[in-house]
């Protein structure tokens, strides 16, 4: 029969399973075709709103300025090479999983670290968020109706990512490998179909292309200086299709061996893939003609319906014109796929940001808890955090993904570019003590790659920062020294704490003498074993202590000590003003003054009871007692329990009911013996 407390975690072990032993983690290490999906997610499935973010900024000006589109992607697909090339040199230099933070730390010192960790772990954030609200944005390209319950779909579905992940990486991995390679094979046959009808001249036509753009009046006209900043803030817009790479560098940790060298093929197989998925559905956007607006104005874009229904997106319009319309089945796979591969692309950050937060917490710069593995092998209390602080986002900003994605790549960029000039370093250092020439060669090369990648992240970083600042990306820069400060202040504190616990030159000297006291408030089972137990512990000094709060309730007991005849002087302290706690105090203090290398232990009995309820009716004396004696130095506090009925039988949160158990009769315990036995 379960107990009550096998009851209590029922809750827990629907959501996580069974616990894993410490010395299986090995078994929950990732092969390359379940890292691909896990790590790749969150780039792959950027393709379903990196284009559209291009569009939103360009249809600014109309229609005017759509021919830049192409250029923008394509720099957008050189940038995403030289990135994936860039990390390749990361994982296997620094296998650790530290990634951008721990090349920062080892190579810029401690605060480009702390500079790298608040970018991560607020792009880690964002992506959830971004990642989620994209995919209800497709959810409802399919069905508009659910347009109203925006943000609970939203919010609900990170609660589901947080469960799958707490089951540990390669549960979640199986189950976000196959929606993610649906979604990759159903992209690119839309791509390939979309260009077969182009080249046999039956040309797909999205369902926007009919319609006009409504030009904003800041945006008509622009030439010289003001065109290309307006082309940077598009770039800058496209270049979201880059986030997610760095997850592989910090994620290392999680694959088979050769750990680095499948790191590394895992990343050639992302960039390879994201930047076909990316140029394809860049070049039928533009083929098939789509318009696109910001969603915050829909009705600049000339449509009937833009008063009535959700403006579909990029991605479903072209499935809607490639396979035949929204009756198609393809359609309807295509949109279940993308929407399924942006939730889960969400899963990228919550593999990412407890490693991260493991890390962090090892070098004290999070709290400890962030390090301890729970019961599925995986850093169960990160996956919470990030759950918790997504969902916030969501709710603070309606789930809106243009909303969203100004704050996104400010994190991305930041950590892109310190931890690609830390790599710079990194080749330097060692190049100036290899001797061997082909060794020399190869860490040529990799300096090469990381300077041209460092260049290129920089300058992008500085776009962004200028052309978003204006657009809420002001948010990002003002939450990164935040989250800076308080891991700063966490490794002071840290760093405080050990100071202190220095074992001090004397640590194996005895005190002088021990003082034992024994709080007494009546004559009875409690106090007595109380002062049984003190007396077995042979102190050099024991006193029993009451506080006369009442003269005729402090009679009574000096006359029951003595019709006992307790062979321990019984003490009254006096307290006019009917304290109990301050008298007590007082006079530990004053042993602690006038001897201070005595030790004083203070023995408290306190009740041990069944139901919450009746903590309420005791222990309020005893409880205040321990909390104020606690900060007295010098002072060890023994709680000697004693169990009441109501608390015999219950084990741990209590399911040992009075009366024998079953088994217990074929163990010979006695219905008798059951109720003798003070458990608890």
């Amino acid at each position: 029969m379960p107990s009550l407390s096998d009851l209590g975690q029922l809750p827990k072990r629907l959501v996580l399973g069974r616990p894993v032993r410490s010395d299986r983690v090995g078994e929950s290490l990732l092969p390359k075709r379940l890292a691909l999906p896990i790590f790749a997610s969150d780039a792959l499935s950027s393709v379903a709103y990196a284009t559209q973010e291009i569009l939103i900024v360009l249809t600014l000006g109309g229609t005017a300025y759509l021919y830049l589109a192409p250029w923008l992607a394509a720099g957008v697909v050189v940038l995403l090479v030289t990135v994936v090339l860039s990390y390749r040199q990361v994982v296997h230099a620094y296998p650790s999983g530290g990634g951008d933070y721990e090349v920062a730390m080892k190579n810029h010192g401690q605060f480009a670290a702390l500079v790298v960790a608040s970018a991560l772990l607020t792009d880690y954030v964002l992506t959830v968020a971004v990642s989620v609200s994209s995919g209800t944005d497709n959810i409802i390209s399919a069905f508009p109706g659910l347009d109203r319950h925006r943000v609970l779909i939203a919010v609900g579905l990170v609660i589901v990512l947080a469960a799958a992940n707490l089951r540990g990486l390669r549960e979640s991995g199986k189950t976000f490998a196959v929606p993610t390679y649906l979604f990759a094979a159903g992209i690119v046959i839309m791509i390939v179909t979309g260009l077969i009808r182009e080249f046999f001249g039956t040309p797909i036509v999205a369902e926007s292309a009919q319609y006009g753009i409504v030009p904003d009046p800041g945006h008509v006209g622009l030439t010289g200086l003001a065109l290309i900043f307006f082309a940077l803030r598009a770039f800058a817009s496209g270049t979201t299709a880059l986030t997610g790479i760095e997850a592989v560098a910090n994620g290392v940790p999680a694959f088979k061996p050769p750990k680095s060298r499948n790191a590394a093929i895992t990343l050639s197989l992302l960039g390879g893939l994201a930047c076909t998925l990316f140029a394809g559905v860049t070049a039928l956007a533009l083929l098939g003609k789509v318009h696109y607006v910001d969603p915050a104005t829909p009705c600049r874009l000339l449509s009937p319906t833009c008063d009535t229904e959700p403006q579909r997106t990029v991605i479903a319009q072209l499935a809607s014109a490639t396979f035949g319309g929204d009756s198609s089945p393809v359609f309807f796979y295509i949109q279940a796929t993308t929407a399924l591969v942006l939730i889960l692309a969400a899963n990228t950050a919550f593999n990412g940001f407890p490693l991260l937060g493991s890390v962090l917490a090892q070098d004290r710069f999070l709290p400890r808890q962030l390090h301890t593995r729970g019961d599925k092998l995986v850093f169960s209390n990160g996956i919470l955090l990030l759950a918790g602080f997504a969902a916030l986002l969501i709710i603070a900003f309606d789930a809106d993904v243009t909303r969203l994605i100004q704050l996104y790549i400010i994190g991305v960029f930041t950590s892109f570019s310190i931890g690609q000039w830390g790599m710079v370093r990194h080749w330097n250092r060692l190049l100036k003590t290899e001797r061997d020439p082909v060794v020399r060669r190869r860490e040529r090369r990799s300096q090469i790659i990381n300077t041209i990648g460092g260049s290129l992240t920089s300058v992008v970083l500085v776009i962004i920062i200028i052309t978003k600042f204006s657009h809420g990306a002001w948010l990002v820069l003002v939450a990164m020294p935040l989250i800076f400060l308080l891991m700063k202040a966490i490794n002071r504190h840290y760093a405080n704490v050990s100071r202190q616990l220095v074992p001090d030159s004397d640590v194996r000297l005895l005190p002088s003498k021990v003082h034992a006291i024994v709080l007494v408030s009546k004559v009875h089972k409690p106090t007595l074993r109380a002062l049984a137990f003190a007396r077995a512990t042979r102190p050099d000094v024991l006193t029993a202590l009451t506080v006369n709060v009442d003269d005729a309730d402090t009679r009574s007991l000096q006359t029951e000590w003595e019709r006992y005849d307790i062979p321990v002087p019984l003490t009254v302290l006096e307290s006019p003003y009917r304290e109990i706690t301050r008298p007590v105090l007082d006079y530990v203090k004053a042993i602690r003054r006038d001897s201070p290398r005595e030790l004083v232990v203070v023995f408290v009995p306190q009740y041990v009871v069944g139901h919450w309820w009746e903590n309420v009716l005791h222990n309020q004396s005893a409880l205040r007692l321990r909390a104020r004696l606690q900060f007295t130095p010098g002072v060890m506090i023994t709680t000697v329990p004693w169990q009441l009925e109501s608390s015999i039988g219950r084990e741990e949160n209590g399911t040992r009911g009075q009366g024998p158990m079953p088994g217990d009769l074929r163990r010979g315990i006695t219905d008798d013996e059951v109720q003798a036995t003070p458990y608890g």
